[in-house]
């Protein structure tokens, strides 16, 4: 039959755990400051060159502004928020569509036509594909669509595609 713990017991462990916890912590944040000190001293390492000692006093000195700083490993809880701005213009990224944006609405686009939905032009007697057909309303700026453009702190603009500069989608 197992023995039951006390009370005691367990908190004692407890106790244990988060002190082997914090150790852990500790010793990481020694490593991990030594080892950018290391990196920082193998930067002015230069075979056959003799480090003068006023350059090693730098060195020195930097390596123990480093050991003091403050460092912070917790990161910080915060919502995304959409960024909006005046006169309808692009804040984040280029003012006009990218390749990549592109080719995800034509392709999309495309794939509704093909599905039966109905066009927003008339379609010309010269084409061929629903591609063909998505690329003019993309041109026609037609297509009732919004580009979302994350940062990436996860701040985010919603832009219509009729505020993008014109460009030659083709």
């Amino acid at each position: 039959m197992p023995k039951s713990r006390t009370v005691k017991e367990v908190k004692s462990e407890d106790l244990d755990v988060d002190k082997k916890t914090e150790d852990i912590e500790l010793s990481f944040q020694s490593d991990s400051v030594e080892n950018a000190i290391t990196a920082y001293r193998k930067l002015f390492e230069v075979k056959d060159v003799e480090l003068t000692e006023k350059r090693q006093a730098e060195i020195d000195q930097v390596c123990e502004v480093m050991r003091k700083r403050e460092i912070i490993y917790e990161e910080t809880e915060r919502e995304p928020e959409e960024i909006t701005s005046k006169n309808n213009e692009v804040v984040i990224g280029p003012p006009m569509l990218t390749r990549f944006e592109k080719a995800r609405i034509m392709g999309a686009r495309a794939l509704q036509l093909s599905l039966g939905a109905p066009p927003f032009i008339s379609v010309p007697k010269d084409t061929t594909t629903s591609l063909d057909i998505a690329m003019e309303e993309l041109n026609e700026r037609l297509i009732p669509i919004v580009i979302r453009r994350v940062l990436p702190n996860g701040d985010y603009q919603n832009i219509p595609i009729n505020h993008f500069k014109y460009t030659n989608h083709r």
